[in-house]
């Protein structure tokens, strides 16, 4: 079953996150394909993710890339990286408590044909920030996507909400979003990276948050 996933971490410059993220989930999937890519990091988490690697070689890649291309287009080169039909994103500052979560959603995309991805959904406007009405996403930071469908739809981006045109153009075409209780599996604590580092949005971030506020 295992062969059809593989497991994607992105990590910018928060080694002792990335640290249990990665070994929470080999506790429970010590032989699940993993993906480790590095977002341009100055510090340690070279030689952190470097040993995550030597804990399981066999079944981990690394991918380091020279600059900080942010959290969206490092999930974009990712699905243009592997090979496997089903990708499972788990963000830096997840923390996996208990299994099953893998084999259910799986379970749950191959029966049918037209599902694009499974997770928490949750409801954004249109400038990506939660609301009562409007897109139906998945909150990326633990969801799973079928690869083959994600070439045909706009790719994930650097906002607040990286899958957001993404999503909205999958449901024009008449692809599904599964809901699934993974919070029940995963401990995602929330702006681990964002905290620290910030989004790099810049000024149209801020026009963004302050267009939000009143309601633009």
């Amino acid at each position: 079953m295992f062969d059809k996933v593989r497991t994607v971490v992105i990590n910018y410059q928060t080694p002792d996150l990335i640290k249990i993220a990665v070994e929470s989930l080999r506790k429970f999937y010590p032989s699940v394909k993993l993906l480790i890519i590095d977002n341009g990091s100055k510090d340690e988490s070279k030689a952190v993710i470097e040993r995550l690697k030597g804990e399981c070689p066999d079944e981990t890649d690394l991918l380091f890339l020279n600059k900080n291309c942010f959290h969206g287009p490092a999930m974009d080169k990712a699905l243009k990286t592997v090979y496997e039909e089903y990708v499972f994103f788990l963000d830096s500052d997840a923390e996996v408590k208990r299994g099953g979560f893998l084999e259910a959603m799986l379970d749950e995309m191959e029966k049918d044909k037209n599902a694009y991805g499974i997770g928490r959904m949750q409801i954004v406007n249109k400038r990506g920030f939660p609301a009562e009405e409007g897109i139906t996403v998945l909150v990326p930071a633990y969801m799973m996507i079928r690869r083959s469908y994600y070439s045909d739809l706009p790719p994930f981006e650097h906002h607040g909400m990286p899958v957001l045109n993404n999503f909205i153009s999958a449901n024009e075409k008449g692809l599904r979003l599964i809901s699934f209780p993974i919070e029940q599996y995963i401990d995602h604590k929330w702006r681990g990276t964002a905290s620290r580092y910030g989004y790099g949005l810049g000024l149209k971030g801020k026009i963004d948050y302050v267009l939000n506020k009143i309601g633009l």
